[in-house]
């Protein structure tokens, strides 16, 4: 027991703990508020305090738990909201309505809830770390799948079927050591990344149904992107689009240091979004943990890595696992005022030195792997982070950082927001580092011709911002009829193609197929275009054909109706682009 010695906001140094170690789990003051031991001078431990402290004095006890900073892991944690430290703010609300008391414990699994466990594995199984004991129906979408504590192995004495709660044992196991009793759940200290047996290349994209990433940024399952933005650029509702939409089987939403209002649209509208293909409840597959801005800066900075060792558990299941860090910016601030308390030497902008070894260390938690485990399951975590950089000056040290060590960089552009384009992806900014890795899927899974028409698309566009400037000097009108096509062209793809609701219930997602219709549409009259151009026809002519109309609006036709509208579209567009260049020629 040891007893406060100095406060300084969230940091409090304590004296006369004996025995404490780094990262050990603190109770202060006479609340129990929860803290976590970042320094050690004898015994005398600087604590991170993950509460208010408010109140709290020199003299006030100071107990350690002898314990890492832990995530609690087992059935329940699908459809939870959690604070920073893991604390589910549905049973704070029963217990203490709207605010939070300072000190207040919960149990971040429901311990009595009953369970049914169908074991896998029979008394007398020889079993090793990773390998699956059993399973319980978390949700209707998602298996939970009950695994062996990494680090033991040994033999199954006893385990049977049954209803349970995550405190009764389910069986024994006797390893090197003893006899070790196995529950439905585990623990993980949360700054220890799970271990794997392999990390695969990437291969496989993350499809999102966002036009704009599917087709020119796309990320590979187990890749790391970021996304970085201006106030009012759009940066939660992509994150939240790719929550939705994502073909990923579990999401973890991690908001991280935002504004209450946007957390608590979140909290409203996901429990009454419908999954798109189990046409069941979004949440059934959802984790969130809601950190906002006026909640106690320290529990900020742990709340990412609650986040993603959640996030591994799950892939080590063998299930395909998004993360959506919203924003990095806000955990690099509590990072940045806690190394102020702490006295440490400031780096660039006030930021901690090792600000960028924390961003790589987080974003090294992504990736697709073979899991530790006999059968060598395959899982995947892949990390989505927001950046906020003040004043939209991707210049400043989280978004280097960060940029540095992740493969997709989607450049949200404010002056696109302004001009009602969402998403507000620009493209000529953005990149993804993964297109050369998933070409061979692309080329198998969608069409032999993707690679070529993505890569035209883009030139055009290239070739549009060119052109821009001469039109800038001299008027479209002084432009010969060909770069009028390209920016005609490029406007079809601007509007109709890149430009996408979040809101309207059939434009808000497109499948890889309709993708690929819709690209190759467009390009496809972009080339008789240009022909019709050669042969007399102008391109103010060819913009008013009916079949122009009905190509601005293919990206509200349904997925089901996609062949037969498509084909049509094609047919009438040969026609009437062919009609308009006779007649053309003629005059």
């Amino acid at each position: 027991m040891g007893v406060v010695a100095r406060v300084s906001g969230p940091v409090v140094i304590a004296d006369g703990l004996v025995g404490a170690k780094m990262f050990d789990v603190v109770r202060v003051g006479d609340l129990g508020l929860v803290g976590e031991i970042i320094k050690l001078v004898g015994e005398s431990a600087t604590v991170q305090v993950y509460e208010d402290t408010t109140g709290v004095r020199p003299g006030d006890p100071v107990e350690t738990t002898g314990q890492a900073l832990s995530v609690e892991l087992g059935p329940g944690l699908l459809q939870s909201i959690y604070d920073g430290v893991q604390r589910p703010l549905d049973v704070l609300k029963k217990n203490l309505g709207d605010f939070i008391t300072r000190g207040f414990v919960a149990p971040a699994l429901d311990e009595t809830k009953k369970w049914e466990f169908t074991a896998t594995v029979a008394p007398g199984d020889e079993v090793t770390s990773g390998a699956i004991l059993g399973t319980v129906q978390e949700t209707p979408l998602i298996l939970h799948k009950i695994m062996v504590p990494h680090g033991a192995s040994g033999k199954v004495t006893s385990i049977s079927s049954g209803s349970y709660t995550i405190r009764e044992p389910i069986g024994q196991l006797q390893t090197a050591a003893g006899k070790v009793p196995l529950t439905l759940s585990q623990k993980w200290v949360v700054r220890i990344p799970r271990p794997v047996a392999q990390k695969l290349a990437p291969g496989i994209p993350l499809i999102t149904g966002q036009r704009v990433i599917d087709t020119f940024f796309p990320v590979a399952k187990g890749g790391t992107a970021c996304i970085p933005g201006p106030f009012g650029s759009g940066k939660t509702v992509c994150q939240q689009q790719l929550a939705k939409w994502s073909d990923a089987d579990v999401v973890v939403y991690v908001g991280c240091g935002e504004r209450g209002n946007e957390m608590t649209e979140v909290l409203a509208t996901f429990p009454n979004l419908q999954d798109p293909k189990s046409k069941r409840p979004l949440m059934e597959r959802t984790i969130l943990i809601a950190n906002t801005s006026n909640m106690p800066v320290a529990a900020r900075e742990a709340s990412v890595y609650t986040g993603v060792t959640i996030a591994e558990y799950y892939r080590d299941m063998g299930y395909d696992v998004a993360l959506m860090a919203d924003s990095t910016s806000r955990w690099a601030e509590a990072m940045r005022e806690i190394s102020g308390r702490l006295e440490e030497m400031p780096g660039e902008e006030g930021y901690p030195a090792y600000l960028g070894r924390r961003v790589a260390e987080f974003y090294e938690r992504a990736g697709r792997v073979v899991t530790v485990s006999p059968e060598g399951r395959a899982g995947s975590i892949t990390v989505v982070g927001a950046v906020s950089p003040p004043g939209g000056d991707f210049a400043e040290p989280v978004s280097q950082n960060t940029l540095r060590v992740t493969r997709v960089f989607w450049a949200l552009d404010a002056a696109l927001a302004s001009r009602r384009h969402f998403p507000s992806i620009n493209w000529l900014q953005s990149y993804s580092l993964y297109v050369g890795d998933l070409e061979p899927w692309y080329r198998g899974q969608v069409a032999k011709d993707w690679v070529a028409l993505r890569q035209k698309a883009i030139q055009v566009l290239q070739k549009e911002s060119e052109l821009q400037e001469i039109v800038q000097l001299v008027g479209v009108d002084a432009l010969p009829e060909r770069e009028k096509g390209i920016l005609d062209v490029a406007r079809m793809l601007r509007e109709d193609y890149l430009q996408q609701s979040a809101y309207d219930d059939v434009d808000t997602y497109t499948s890889i197929q309709k993708q690929y219709r819709m690209l190759r549409a467009i390009l496809s009259f972009a080339d008789q275009e240009q022909a019709a151009i050669v042969r007399g026809a102008r391109v103010g002519d060819l913009s008013q054909l009916p079949v122009r109309q009905k190509l601005s609006r293919m990206k509200w036709i349904p997925e089901k109706e996609l062949a037969a509208q498509f084909d049509q579209l094609e047919l009438e567009m040969g026609q009437s682009v062919g009609q308009a260049a006779t007649a053309a020629g003629a005059a």
